[in-house]
């Protein structure tokens, strides 16, 4: 009795999935890339699988927008039920959307109590930064290189990574300033030599002042991601918001990738640094898949946002968008879901660093949780990336039933970001079949 869209419901012939790949290309910007050289056509999801047209199941180890997994009965039903009472705008007046601010507000430390709802993590940043201007009377940003915020004016230009970008660093408004990104693998200083990036970014950012430029606010993912998941150095985010706030600009931490578990130790990336920041924004696992993002700061920097105007989204904390915020954070708490981030995260990193026993590609083995990264170099002196090899392993991967893609601006890290629901026996699948492609080829 369900319903299903053209060619759900039965294996389609490779032709039909090839003329649909090309009206694809005819009809939708292909700025908007597609995974995979033959991508599979993937009508179907559940928990950390999905399943293509052919009936072929792929384990999913990318997908860190479904945290929770896919197809949740619980968030399908609160969506449904939503849906036929009512879906509106927040300006009116309904518990959902009081809920689930309290419920983000409560999950952060004292101080971090007043909460915008919008639609993405590119609308959370691109809000951040607005905060941040007005509450300062400034526009000068500090931010991290290689690192990804999102698509809007102002996220765009505080985004850094040329893997996104090729023109990244070349392209940046003058307001945007960056600092080196802290890679203690291969960065400027490596291994213990790594605590030089905390005083160097602190320096730069009261050069900054003295030259009569203070920044108005520093951003960077508290862990971090576009490298592969890769924790900063102990003390660095104390040490340049230290800085910050001493010129009087505001912290900003960018939570899309890293908050809402998935780090395991922690719930919230910047609790791994032991600071607290003046603004976070967080999108992604928030909704599941639905469009939702948020950015929780403190009172008197919102009540600060007056000056610009109003502020209103469409869609951000509709009723349905406020339920789906809501029966997520259930799922996380109900079914433990950061603490199998840490057991079976734990045990994948465990099982990758012994590959890399075996394997002289894997350079590295980054992350916490289920955020990690293997990185692959043809020479672990030198460091060169094997960017090509990376992506003909995601090939190959996807021959053996693995969805996976690279990351990093070179390109040669493997982005491991699986839904939270992910297994033991999950794990045991992805590293036995990237043990099969690194020995015997791809």
């Amino acid at each position: 009795g369900e319903p299903v869209g053209e060619g759900e419901g039965e294996a389609r012939p490779a032709a039909a999935d090839a003329e649909l790949l090309e009206r694809r290309e005819q009809s939708f910007a292909t700025v908007q890339e597609h995974y995979f050289e033959e991508p599979p056509r993937i009508e179907r999801g559940w928990r950390h699988h999905l399943v293509d047209t052919r009936g072929r199941v792929y384990l999913d180890m990318l997908n860190n927008v479904t945290v929770l997994g896919h197809g949740h009965p619980a968030l399908s039903d609160a969506v449904h039920r939503q849906w036929r009472r009512l879906n509106t705008n927040s300006r009116f007046h309904y518990a959902s959307v009081v809920e689930l601010s309290e419920r983000l507000t409560r999950s952060l430390p004292d101080g971090l109590d007043t909460v915008f709802l919008v639609n993405s993590g590119s609308e959370a940043v691109d809000l951040a930064l607005r905060l941040a201007w007005a509450t300062t009377g400034r526009q000068d940003v500090v931010a991290v290189e290689e690192a990804y915020h999102g698509w809007t004016y102002a996220s765009d230009a505080v985004s850094t990574s040329i893997a996104d970008n090729p023109g990244a660093l070349a392209s940046r408004p003058p307001w945007v300033h960056t600092v080196a990104a802290p890679n203690s693998y291969r960065g400027r200083y490596r291994g213990a030599e790594a605590r030089r990036y905390g005083p160097e970014a602190a320096e730069r950012i009261a050069g900054l002042a003295a030259r009569g430029t203070p920044p108005a606010a520093f951003l960077c993912e508290p862990f971090y991601g576009n490298a592969g998941g890769m924790p900063l150095p102990d003390g660095y985010l104390e040490q340049v918001y230290a800085a910050t706030r001493a010129v009087g600009g505001l912290c900003l931490a960018d939570e899309v990738q890293v908050g809402y578990g998935r780090l395991g130790t922690h719930f919230w990336g910047f609790e791994q640094q032991g600071v607290v920041p003046d603004v976070v924004t967080v999108a992604k696992a928030m909704g599941n898949g639905h469009p939702l993002g948020a950015v929780i700061t403190r009172r008197e920097i919102a009540e600060a946002y007056r000056s610009q105007g109003y502020f209103f989204s469409s869609a951000g904390g509709s009723p349905v968008s406020s339920v789906v915020g809501l029966a997520v954070l259930d799922a996380l708490r109900d079914e433990e879901l950061q603490a199998n981030a840490l057991d079976v995260g734990g045990y994948l990193k465990d099982r990758l660093r012994q590959l890399a026993h075996r394997h002289e590609l894997i350079g590295a083995v980054h992350g916490s949780g289920l955020y990690l990264g293997v990185e692959f170099v043809r020479d672990r002196t030198t460091l060169e990336p094997a960017t090509e090899e990376t992506a003909a392993i995601c090939e190959r991967l996807r021959e053996l039933g693995v969805i996976m893609q690279p990351t990093s601006d070179r390109q040669c890290v493997l982005k491991i970001k699986p839904p939270l629901c992910l297994t033991r026996d999950g794990a045991d699948g992805f590293v036995a079949a990237l043990d099969d492609v690194l020995t015997h080829g791809w």
